[in-house]
């Protein structure tokens, strides 16, 4: 399905469009900026199948011809922008694809939509031409232009379009969303929700990705043996961490929400807050052994390995600072 009730969270943004769509308001450019995976591409998907749905209410009606070619990505007059360099959207392709293209009159429908994904990697260049349009676009065009980082975006196109930020969801909304719609069991759930920080699109890649569940449990039998460990061992850990495709922060944020776990267990000895709480036996044991200082240095340490990651330092080398720094600390 894809309508507006599918919309995780969002409530402002879905609001906004559908009393657009209800009074026939209808702007002809919106920025929708947002985090990547946030579900910029599904809102646009879903304001793009209402403005052409043939029985015109404030939801698609999911039956009618446009809708049925939306839902099968067939329908003509929803344009999607592509670009053939990955991280550059050209003068060409914006000339090509919407300049030239949007003097046609629709095909078959009231607007011509044109959804322009990763706007932000648009040159200077493609900026300009696109502004052309928005300067004296046709009665029928409607631009979406998602981006994940509008401050990228000139300010003449900015005050052009009328800018909808998404907004984190809360954190029960994403676990019933798991929960309901992808049958995720409650604990994975929760460690899910934990990493995505409002994310929808993150939680629920992290909820199907094997991947994760394996960098999980990889992890966290690295930081329950390491104290015995040799510094042998302790490379040869670092060299599986980089097989894996998952990003080196996710990782990170593993080892920094097992070590919260442990300080809030220390602290409080109720197991019903914590992230990984099947792992109880062995946060317990953590806790009695560890210091709060001890803690609070690998903490400070995991927020230092991602600086300096961040800043391009030598992987192998911060990954092994950090781990004599939580062998020595655990």
């Amino acid at each position: 399905m894809a309508g507006f009730r599918d919309i995780v969270g969002q409530e402002q943004i879905k609001e906004h469009l559908q009393n657009a769509l209800e009074s026939g308001k209808i702007s002809h450019a919106y920025i929708i900026n947002g985090e990547k995976s946030s579900g910029k591409e599904f809102i646009a998907k879903v304001f793009a199948m209402a403005l052409q749905c043939e029985a015109g209410g404030t939801e698609p009606c999911q039956e009618c011809h446009s809708c049925k070619q939306a839902l099968s990505a067939n329908q003509p007059d929803i344009i999607r922008v592509t670009h053939e360099k990955p991280n550059t959207i050209s003068v060409d392709d914006i000339r090509v694809q919407i300049n030239n293209d949007v003097a046609i009159k629709p095909y078959s429908s009231r607007y011509k939509v044109y959804i322009l994904n990763e706007a932000e990697k648009m040159t200077q260049q493609a900026q300009n031409a696109l502004l052309k349009t928005l300067e004296e676009p046709p009665e029928y065009a409607v631009i979406l232009l998602l981006t994940a980082n509008v401050n990228s975006l000139l300010p003449t196109i900015l005050s052009r379009c009328v800018v909808l930020n998404m907004k984190p969801v809360s954190d029960t909304q994403v676990k019933k969303y798991l929960m309901e719609q992808l049958q995720i069991p409650d604990y994975k759930a929760e460690v899910c929700v934990a990493f995505a920080r409002g994310n929808v699109g993150k939680a629920k890649s992290l909820a199907t990705s094997e991947d994760f569940e394996n960098v999980k449990n990889e992890a966290l039998s690295l930081l329950k043996y390491i104290r015995d460990m040799e510094l042998h061992e302790i490379i040869t850990a670092i060299k599986k961490i980089t097989e894996y495709k998952l990003e080196i922060n996710d990782y990170l944020d593993i080892m920094a929400i097992w070590y919260r776990d442990i300080l809030l267990f220390k602290a409080t000895k109720d197991a019903n807050h914590l992230i990984f709480r099947e792992e109880l036996p062995s946060l317990r044991q953590a806790a009695t052994r560890s210091s709060y200082e001890g803690i609070e240095n690998i903490i400070k340490a995991l927020d230092k390995a991602k600086a300096r990651l961040n800043a391009n330092v030598n992987f192998d080398l911060t990954m092994e600072l950090l781990l004599l720094e939580i062998k020595e600390n655990g």
